[in-house]
Formats: C-alpha cells, sequence, structure tokens
C-alpha cells in the first residue's frame, strides 16, 4: 500500500530516500505539562525567520489533522495494517514535499506522539505505551530521524499539573487510592526513556529539564537544532492547568460534590497539591534518582542538556553542569530493555 501512494509521487520512494539525505528531522515529543503549547506558539510566530533558515515546522494544527492518523494501529479497526501502510506512505510524501521546498531541518512537535494525559491516568503511570508508540512513529520517517528531544519535569508537579489539567476535561477527580498508586512511583523518567532508546535505536535523545527551559522557548528551539534561533519576544504561558479556585469552579458547575470534597481545604493555595507531604518527598525523591541517572551518562541512552543562562521562571534544581551523557552505543540501546 505504501509502494502504491508513493507510486503517485514524481519519482515515488526513491525521491522520498533521496530527501532523506538532505533534510534532517527532529521530533519534539513533550512531554505534556512542559509548556509544549507555548514552545508551539512561538514557533508558529516565528514561521518567517525559521524559513529563511530554511527550518519547516510541523505542529498539531498539521499533525492532528489526519497527518499521523493511523500511525499507531488501533484495535478497533477491521484492516490497521492497511491503515498503518496509508499513513506511513502520507507522511514519507509530506516529507518529500518539504524537502522539496528547500527545509533542510524539520522540526515535528507533538506531544501526543508518546501517549496521552488522559491515558497516563487511566494506567497510574507515566507513558506506559511510548516504546511501542515511538516504533510505529519510527517507521512511519523511515529511519530519516536525526534527533529526539523530550522535556522532563519534576513528577510532583507534572502529576499535579496532569491531574488538574484532566479534571477539567472531564476527568473525575482520583481517589486516595488513585492518588497513592502515582505517588508510589513505579514508572519514571528513567523507564520512559529507557522504552524510548529500544524504540528508536539509532537515533539521539536530547533530554530537557523543565525547570531550565520554562519560558525559554527559543533556548530549547536552540538545542533541539544545534543552532541560534530566533529570539522569544513574548512571555505567555498557554495551556496551564486550572488553580484551585478554577477547579472547585468547574466541579461545582458539574454538580460534582464528591470532587469538590476531594479537593480538600487548602485554602490559601494557587496551585491543587493532591499530594500529602509524605508522597510529595517521593515523587521527588524519584525525580532527583532520574536527574542523577541523567547527569551520570544514562547508560548512553540520552542526553541531557540543560541552560547556563538560568534565565526561566521556575526553580532550578542543582543537579549538575550544563550538558552531561555521551553520544549513543547503537548496542547498548538494544538491549537496554532486557536489563
Amino acid at each position: 500500500m505504501t509502494a502504491m501512494i508513493l507510486a503517485s509521487w514524481p519519482n515515488g520512494a526513491a525521491f522520498v530516500k533521496r530527501a532523506g539525505r538532505v533534510m534532517d528531522v527532529i521530533l519534539h515529543l513533550g512531554a505534556h505539562r512542559t509548556v509544549s503549547t507555548t514552545f508551539q506558539s512561538y514557533m508558529r510566530r516565528s514561521h518567517s525567520k525559521l524559513s529563511s533558515s530554511r527550518i519547516g515546522y510541523w505542529g498539531p494544527q498539521r499533525t492532528r489533522q489526519g497527518l499521523f492518523a493511523g500511525i499507531v494501529p488501533s484495535p478497533s479497526l477491521t484492516f490497521p495494517d492497511k491503515g498503518q501502510a496509508r499513513a506511513v506512505g502520507r507522511v514519507q510524501m509530506q516529507m518529500a514535499r518539504t524537502a522539496q521546498s528547500g527545509v533542510r531541518k524539520l522540526l515535528v512537535s507533538d506531544e501526543n506522539m508518546i501517549g496521552t494525559v488522559r491515558h497516563n491516568l487511566r494506567k497510574r503511570a507515566l507513558y506506559p505505551a511510548i516504546g511501542e508508540r515511538m516504533a510505529h512513529f519510527a517507521q512511519a520517517f523511515d529511519g530519516r530521524l536525526k534527533r529526539v528531544v523530550l522535556n522532563i519535569r519534576s513528577h510532583d508537579l507534572f502529576w499535579a499539573s496532569s491531574i488538574a489539567y484532566g479534571v477539567a476535561r472531564g476527568h473525575r477527580v482520583l481517589s486516595p487510592k488513585g492518588i497513592e498508586n502515582i505517588a508510589n512511583v513505579k514508572r519514571t523518567w528513567r523507564d520512559v526513556i529507557t522504552d524510548l532508546a529500544c524504540a528508536v535505536p539509532d537515533t539521539e535523545i536530547r533530554v530537557l529539564p523543565f525547570e531550565r527551559y520554562q519560558g525559554n522557548p527559543d533556548q530549547m528551539l536552540a538545542k533541539c537544532l544545534d543552532q541560534a534561533a530566533p529570539i522569544n519576544t513574548g512571555d505567555e504561558w498557554l495551556n496551564r492547568a486550572p488553580n484551585l479556585s478554577a477547579l472547585r469552579t468547574i466541579l461545582a458547575e458539574r454538580g460534582d460534590i464528591e470532587g469538590l470534597c476531594a479537593l480538600g481545604s487548602q485554602e490559601r493555595a494557587q496551585r491543587w497539591i493532591p499530594f500529602d507531604q509524605t508522597q510529595n518527598a517521593q515523587l521527588r525523591e524519584a525525580y532527583a534518582d532520574d536527574m542523577h541517572w541523567l547527569i551520570s551518562g544514562a547508560d548512553g541512552l540520552a542526553i541531557l542538556t540543560e541552560d547556563t543562562d538560568h534565565s526561566g521562571t521556575g526553580n532550578i534544581p542543582q543537579f549538575g553542569p550544563f550538558e552531561r551523557g555521551q553520544r549513543h552505543d547503537k548496542q547498548e540501546r538494544h538491549v537496554a530493555g532486557h536489563r
């Protein structure tokens, strides 16, 4: 099926292969709740300047309008393999067209490539399907990935933001047992990165901590591309999680008395923190372990990239210097999942 689709494009698959040799593809995977929406807004505002530097951009406005539909097969489809083949062909044709337009670096940003907040909440786990999903996306981009970039965030605030975001979009407030399951931290960013590395074994992985880069989408882009980026002239922070007052209003309008009670009596709090002090400490300790693993080289799977300017608006955890990690050993990455 893919071959049939590509045949309609001049010189078919051969042109796509030539295009891949002259255009680097870089995937920005989010994660969710790490100012990815703000970064994507900056990319749209910077379109003209990026184009003049032969940098292309695909964001959610493009990828979620059918471009990525079917890349991850749905078990509900009668013939999921056929749908996936069409999706792969569609992506490869668009890559060819983009390369033909003169683009030399294509940045694709869509945090839903690795999963969704809803799925995380349902499974009480951090991107449990990232390995399978990214293997499908690697196939769609046909081995032409130069780099994948992942933003990570301290587990306590990542989950607090995710839970508030989910509630605002119709998800029920988690029960105390659900909160406890998350706080037990059975799956960390180390697990996520290890699964990702196994899915894209020949591709460089860069990890950018949210705490370093929030408020600095231009510096994020510079790390994604390995070159200077247009200066960010905005100070927006889009798609923030609702604060405690907003959550109470949402639940009251929904008539969710049980949910209102579950929010507790954090009268002075702006951000709703669903965890108690012990749970918060567990989540922070898990993130510290993640960061120390990254600083120590991440078993050769990923590179931790930090911003030395420290001009972000958040609290900067003192984990280490500018850039840690090492270039990937391919054999190491292929077997990482079996340790």
